[in-house]
């Protein structure tokens, strides 16, 4: 029973301890409606401007340049005239933002919610004072730019690896010499170096205007920069709304046969191919698998599988798979080891 008692009164005291250290914690922190160390501190920002709440942007102002004026160091030599100006000017820069004076007067209204204040005002302090239409504008150009010098410099690497390429070097050969650009290049008191570099000049451009190249290694073209994408994506959007409209109008509505064109981007989006890997296809091949059906899920597996069997039977008949067959067959495979 004693021990019950004593554990009943040391209980009783800790609740009595933490009761009053949260009292003096409130008292100290709600005590005033003035903070130190957030807006003016101890001093009331309205007061040092001598102005109130009521009073608009522009008296603010004017009473802000008096003060400025009257407390300068320059003019004033007074004592405390330098830390008269700096009030005065924190002053200013508290009640001319309209969020900050908002969250300023919440303060003064509400001053029990200490720790809210101390947020509200660091938020403030510490969050980036660029505008967000600004950041986003000098990311999306500066990929942009980078995505545009990106697509040149892969463009110019296809080039280079075209005029070391015998089969189309001489093929911009035969076209310069048919057009006679190259005979037409002065060569006499000219530096070899700058007559070679003319000749890959005019090389080039056949390059450029007899072989398509296409691809991740095509001609850089402003469409594709994302700033130009961004900027036409509403009517981007609309051509493809229309375009949906008038699909499922024709072939969910009105049951229409597809088109050739229909018939042909089905083929291309159930085969999963790009525009360029559908056109490296061959017309022959292309009429071929838009016979077959392939956006009739049937008729895609069907295919699939039909590729597979053709795959099995090519790997079967290849004297290097036959090799590899043997050899797995003599040589089990081996652990894997962390080299691997």
């Amino acid at each position: 029973t004693r021990l019950s008692t004593m554990a009943s009164s040391s209980r009783a005291s800790g609740v009595v301890s933490v009761t009053f250290f949260l009292t003096m914690l409130a008292s100290c922190s709600y005590g005033s409606d003035l903070i130190e160390g957030l807006y003016c501190g101890k001093l009331n920002c309205y007061d040092i401007l001598e102005v109130t709440r009521d009073t608009e942007k522009q008296a603010i102002a004017k009473s802000y340049r008096r003060l400025a004026r009257k407390f300068h160091p320059d003019v004033n030599k007074a004592a405390d005239a330098e830390e008269r100006f700096r009030e005065v000017a924190n002053a200013y820069e508290i009640l001319k933002d309209e969020e900050t004076k908002r969250d300023y007067d919440y303060m003064l209204d509400h001053p029990e919610e200490f720790y809210g204040h101390y947020y509200r005002y660091y938020r403030r302090r510490m969050a980036p004072q660029v505008d967000v239409r600004v950041v986003v504008a000098g990311v999306i150009t500066f990929i942009s730019i980078f995505q545009y010098l990106h697509r040149w410099w892969r463009y110019n690497d296809a080039m280079k690896y075209l005029l070391n390429e015998p089969k189309y070097r001489n093929m911009a050969v035969a076209k310069a010499n048919d057009l006679g650009l190259l005979s037409k290049i002065e060569r006499r008191k000219r530096p070899k170096d700058e007559i070679k570099a003319e000749e890959e000049s005019v090389l080039r451009q056949m390059l450029e205007e007899n072989v398509d190249v296409r691809g991740g290694y095509s001609k850089p073209s402003l469409w594709d920069v994302l700033w130009v994408q961004v900027v036409f994506l509403p009517y981007t959007f609309a051509i493809y709304s229309l375009w949906w409209v008038k699909w499922q109008w024709r072939y969910s509505v009105l049951k229409e046969e597809y088109s050739d064109d229909d018939r042909q981007y089905l083929t291309i989006k159930a085969m999963g191919l790009t525009t360029v890997q559908w056109e490296s296809v061959g017309e022959s091949k292309q009429s071929e698998l838009i016979e077959k059906q392939l956006w009739v899920k049937d008729n895609f597996q069907a295919y699939t599988k039909e590729q597979q069997e053709e795959m099995k039977m090519k790997y079967a008949e290849s004297a290097k798979y036959k090799r590899y067959r043997r050899y797995m067959k003599n040589h089990k495979p081996g652990p894997i080891m962390d080299t691997d």
